[in-house]
């Protein structure tokens, strides 16, 4: 089976979960890269990354070095910006055509997922959606226990797709 590893990142929470499932189920990984980013500190940050999400933003992606077709199943994450998901997520799913594909979602958030995981699963209604889980600041809050969070529940969703 071939897995894939989707995420955007922009304080490094997402991309530490993102890297362990990617070491505990042998997956490739995608970054989803701005060519502009927002800042990564200060008032700004929550200005400037709420504005995009409430504008629904579609930011232009680094190209991407993977095919979506080549994969069985995909993880995707984001960072909970104003209770949805990352702008770097509309480009993905706006880019890509996702459909039939067992996918398995996360977000890391430093207060609330909100609806972030239910907003992602109606984007991608037309996959079987094998899972959801959230990480509250994994990098801050005990990161070893959160990297054992992530790859018992990266397990628990390759035994669950089918080949």
């Amino acid at each position: 089976m071939k897995i894939l590893v989707i995420f955007y990142s922009l304080t490094g929470n997402c991309r530490m979960i993102a890297e362990m499932i990617k070491k505990t189920v042998q997956a490739d990984l995608l970054e989803l890269k701005p060519e502009q980013n927002i800042p990564q500190k200060g008032f700004m940050k929550y200005f400037q990354g709420g504005k995009a999400v409430i504008k629904k933003q579609k930011p232009k992606l680094a190209p991407a070095d993977k095919n979506l077709d080549d994969y069985d199943l995909i993880f995707i994450g984001t960072p909970v910006w104003a209770w949805s998901y990352a702008p770097a997520l509309n480009s993905l799913f706006s880019d890509y055509v996702i459909k039939s594909k067992q996918i398995a979602l996360f977000c890391c958030h430093g207060g609330g997922k909100g609806k972030t995981l239910e907003k992602m699963e109606t984007v991608l209604a037309h996959n079987n959606i094998l899972g959801k889980i959230d990480f509250f600041e994994p990098l801050k809050y005990d990161p070893e226990t959160n990297r054992e969070k992530a790859a018992q529940w990266a397990e628990s969703m390759v035994s669950k797709a089918e080949p």
